[in-house]
């Protein structure tokens, strides 16, 4: 058996420049607005942009790969990443940078789709969790490399960006010079909202809620850190530490999840990241104190999106399990998209501790709605391995159900293969309006040779019941 990492070396490392340089860009976005003394909202509407290329970004990232292939794809699509991180360096207009935002969300959802669906294509059965996990693992590496990359330029000129530029660029050496077989393209999952929701309301609320604390603290907290008062140096340690927090939470909170109900699990993840948003919020800064309060932080706020898709999971058919991940992802990212304007809109209203106010509102929201829900719904059914490593923030496209492990292969192949071209459904359809004039005509000779039609009635019916009795003799 090939190891994963040594397999897939091309792709991963493509992964960890790729997502290196994104996270480096958001932080680097957050404190310098901050330092401009931009109003929050404006920066609350730039990291909401993000999102919401993120979201559009899975339509168009579809066909492009579908036109011209999955490297070429891959190409245009860090090139354009790059080139609008650059075009941060040449215009101050913040209408411009908020485009320039939206621009770079479509364009690495476009990376990540052909990064996964490469991986799906080319993993074997049996190594597909390993594949996955790696792959998790890999991005997490980057945000955390991308935020410690900020503390090398406290002065936060031009250098962030053209560093930001140049991972972009490299990114696209390994996969290009890659030997492995391109993959076939793919089409999006059946995206079924509304009987999603009807069979994981807890889960995909807890997404929606979930969501809309990580985007916010993703998008505001270097913001908030610098309005603090901290260096960028120190901004980049009190990122790090809550993300580090998030990645080594993922096994203990996975097996945790495994032996008590998730629901029950998700509910006293909410009541203790409210009362430690809260504490954050009140309590002054102080260096080693935030910092532990922030690593607890890590632990519970990035540990909502894999129990609510655990949760989730266990609540469909493995059939449905690739349209439910397109359904989460989508709700991940619309929550995001409004989570940061929200809570930018009530920094600049109410000071800059309302970010963690506002998280603490959005647990006591979660909480309601959980246990109203809970309540009228019959008790869940536990499924182990359910769980599975996911990051903070939205770092995987509508195919990363291809490579969930507890994905059926066949059910993928099945929802997520090119659908017939105009031509093959016209042959298609005259081959069935062929078979159904064959059997016309054979039934309307059939009546023609049996003058009484009851006797044919008969005849089948006896016919039914022999067959009946040779069923229960065998």
């Amino acid at each position: 058996m090939a190891n994963p990492l040594r397999t897939f070396a091309s792709l991963y490392s493509t992964t960890l420049l790729t997502v290196l340089a994104g996270g480096l860009l958001t932080t680097y976005l957050g404190l310098r607005l901050s330092v401009m003394h931009v109003p929050q909202l404006w920066i609350g509407g730039m990291m909401s942009a993000y999102y919401v290329g993120l979201v559009a970004g899975s339509k168009i990232g579809h066909r492009l790969i579908a036109q011209v292939g999955h490297i070429r794809a891959f190409v245009a699509s860090a090139g354009i990443v790059a080139a609008s991180a650059l075009g941060h360096a040449l215009v101050d207009e913040l209408a411009v940078w908020i485009l320039l935002r939206l621009i770079v969300g479509m364009g690495m959802m476009c990376q990540y789709m052909v990064l996964e669906s490469w991986l799906n294509e080319q993993a074997e059965s049996n190594q597909r969790g390993t594949v996955f996990a790696s792959y998790m693992i890999v991005s997490y590496f980057g945000l955390i490399l991308g935020q410690g990359a900020i503390s090398l330029y406290p002065e936060l000129g031009l250098e962030p960006l053209l560093l930001i530029a140049i991972c972009f660029a490299l990114c696209i050496v390994p996969i290009s010079l890659t030997r492995r077989i391109h993959p076939a393209p793919l089409v999006p999952a059946p995206l079924k909202i509304a009987h999603y929701w009807r069979k994981a309301p807890q889960a995909l609320t807890t997404i929606a809620i979930g969501s809309m604390i990580v985007g916010s603290f993703y998008g505001l907290a270097p913001a908030y850190a610098s309005n603090l008062g901290l260096p960028p140096e120190k901004v980049a340690t009190y990122m790090t530490a809550t993300i580090l927090a998030g990645l080594l939470a993922q096994w203990p909170m996975g097996k945790l999840s495994d032996i008590m109900s998730r629901s029950r699990l998700i509910r006293i993840n909410c009541v203790l990241l409210g009362i430690l948003a809260l504490g954050i919020a009140l309590t002054p800064y102080h260096p080693t104190l935030s910092l532990v309060m922030t690593f607890l932080f890590g632990i519970l706020g990035f540990t909502f999106y894999p129990l609510a898709t655990a949760l989730a999971n266990s609540r469909v058919e493995q059939s449905e399990r690739v349209g439910l991940s397109a359904t989460i992802l989508l709700t991940f990212g619309l929550g995001a998209s409004i989570g940061p304007l929200i809570a930018s809109t009530l920094m600049q209203w109410l000071g800059n501790s309302m970010l963690y106010g506002f998280m603490s509102a959005c647990t006591l929201v979660l909480f309601l709605r959980l246990r109203y829900v809970h309540s009228q719904q019959k008790a869940e059914t536990n499924v182990t391995q359910d769980y599975i490593m996911a990051t903070g923030d939205l770092v995987s496209s509508p195919l990363a159900a291809a490579l969930d492990p507890r994905v059926d292969v066949e059910s993928v192949q099945e929802q997520m293969t090119p659908a017939p071209s105009d031509d093959e459904e016209d042959l298609g359809a005259d081959a069935l309006e062929d078979d159904d004039t064959d059997n016309e005509q054979q039934l309307t000779f059939e009546f023609d040779v049996n003058p009484e039609p009851t006797f044919v009635e008969a005849e089948s019916h006896d016919l039914e019941e022999s067959n009946l009795d040779t069923v229960k003799t065998a």
